[in-house]
């Protein structure tokens, strides 16, 4: 499918955008421009698909909606996002939107008619609400939330009336922005029925509709990628492993998680199936403050690459843009024109050779995962199908090492160097992704 495919790019709209962090719910701003100006960049990049963070209505940070049909006003409007995701198409990028389904925020109406008009209201039926409790902002009643946060109301999905206005409002994204996409946040608290239920809703729309789910941990999640619920899972286990071998030397942890999840045997538990790749996003640190040593920072990203998954880059981290998780994450969501884009030329040069390369190759889409060789600071291996052999090579050592592979010839496809890969010689901090010849 075409997502299998793809490199994808998130944008976390309102920090992108530079929005103010609280919605005084009052004029438009018409922001969304900022987005658009960077597609032909997005395009030059090699980027096939972008995910963005909420974008409906809400109170703050986009999770605590307030309005499943329209635009965030601190973005601009739905006639301006349509023309955005318009010239997106154009440009053959496709779109993907995060569907918060499992909460809303305080100001959603429904909520706020439980909160006016409690047992005289059928709105009381779409949340767990306690009448005889009281919650922190002193209701005169209580109410189920999202892990702790009040201001995050948790909705009650067995409600069939709520069912509808959801499926409703799915349908109205796709029908009149033509969106490819949802990213189901914290998917690991929806029940399975409802992935089936969504999954069908969008199938009666778009035959090709992604459906990504956000789970933290990937144990006994992979009944639920499969073609009746979701087509790919957040990979939070190779993202951890990357980071902790990258900083630790030690490649045998996630050359471990690559074999598990990835591997060839009968107990692997997601062979042949693409998970959503990345090495940062708008939750966790960025990949260059991460990094302990900033010299492995291309290697980080070949890995991500050529893995099997769908690799994601987070707006910003292609410059090598640092973020930490202080000041409520807002360090993580800059806007864009805070960045310094001179900063590390040769990282964007290699992402975008990376992302070229991956849309060109079978294999990085589809092929099959050996392990070839691996040491503390040395990783190869292969992916493979019946017409396509890549095999990649990494070093995130101090000094020089050679990694003998097979017997065989092959092409750099970053370098366009010919040897054989019983000789890949790498430099430190270095990597290869040869296409063995035939």
């Amino acid at each position: 499918m075409w997502f299998d495919e793809s490199v994808f790019y998130q944008i976390y709209p309102l920090g992108f955008c530079g929005a103010e962090r609280e919605n005084d719910f009052g004029a438009v701003r018409h922001r969304l421009g900022k987005i658009g100006a960077e597609i032909p960049r997005l395009k030059e990049l090699g980027v096939g698909a972008v995910l963005f963070n909420p974008l409906f209505e809400s109170e703050r940070h986009g999770y605590d909606t307030a309005d499943f049909f329209t635009v965030d006003r601190r973005l601009g409007t739905n006639e301006e996002f349509k023309a955005l995701v318009r010239a997106f198409h154009e440009a053959g990028i496709r779109v993907v939107l995060d569907g918060v389904f499992n909460h809303t925020g305080r100001a959603f109406p429904p909520f706020r008619e439980v909160l006016e008009r409690r047992e005289e209201t059928p709105y009381r039926f779409w949340f767990n609400i306690d009448f005889r409790g009281n919650s922190r902002y002193n209701d005169g009643l209580n109410y189920e939330n999202w892990e702790g946060h009040p201001e995050l109301v948790k909705l009650r999905l067995e409600n069939v009336d709520l069912q509808n206005y959801l499926m409703d409002a799915v349908r109205f994204w796709i029908r009149e922005f033509d969106i490819d996409g949802l990213r189901l946040d914290v998917s690991y608290l929806l029940p399975p029925w409802f992935m089936e239920l969504l999954r069908r809703t969008v199938r009666a729309e778009k035959a090709d509709f992604f459906l990504l789910g956000e789970v933290i941990h990937l144990t006994n999640f992979g009944q639920n990628v499969r073609p009746e619920r979701l087509d790919s899972i957040t990979d939070y286990e190779c993202f951890r492993g990357m980071l902790s071998a990258f900083n630790s030397r030690n490649l045998f942890e996630i050359e471990y998680s690559l074999t598990r999840l990835f591997g060839s045997f009968e107990w692997t538990l997601y062979r042949g199936k693409n998970l959503f790749s990345f090495v940062d996003n708008h939750d966790v640190e960025r990949a260059a403050t991460a990094l302990k040593e900033k010299r492995a920072l291309p290697a980080l990203y070949t890995l991500l690459f050529t893995m099997p998954g769908i690799p994601c880059v987070y707006y910003g981290s292609e410059y090598g843009a640092e973020g930490d998780k202080s000041d409520l994450d807002y360090r993580l969501r800059p806007c864009i024109d805070e960045l310094d884009r001179s900063a590390h030329p040769e990282l964007y040069a290699h992402i975008r050779k990376l992302a070229g390369l991956r849309r060109r190759s079978h294999a990085l889409s589809y092929g099959s995962y050996r392990k070839a060789t691996v040491q503390s600071t040395s990783l190869s291996f292969v992916r493979e199908t019946a017409e396509e052999e890549i095999v990649v090579a990494i070093n995130i050592g101090e000094g020089d090492c050679t990694v003998r592979v097979e017997e065989a010839e092959g092409t750099d496809l970053l370098t366009g160097q010919v040897r054989n890969l019983n000789d890949i010689y790498l430099p430190p901090f270095t990597s290869a992704v040869y296409r063995r010849n035939r």
